[in-house]
């Protein structure tokens, strides 16, 4: 299954429903998988940096541009 990555922002409201503050370009039915980030203080966004490193963790997931874990910490000292 081949996954396209739609960035957009919305709410959850009482009953726990997310609506999205724009509607998705999509022309037809179709499943999606959602991941959601919850912000720690409801009045602060994601902030810039956060946003970028989430686009970029979730294109090299997409594209299969990851290492495995065992390989992340060769070379580095732990004491």
């Amino acid at each position: 299954m081949v996954m396209k990555a739609v960035e957009v922002m919305g709410t959850v409201n009482e009953q726990g429903q997310l609506c999205l503050d724009t509607p998705l370009a999509v022309t037809e039915k179709t499943r999606v998988k959602i991941i959601v980030l919850l912000s720690e203080d409801e009045d602060e966004e994601l902030t810039e940096s956060a946003q970028k490193s989430f686009r970029q963790g979730w294109q090299d997931a997409m594209t299969g541009n990851t290492l495995p874990v065992c390989q992340l910490w060769e070379g580095i000292d732990a004491e």
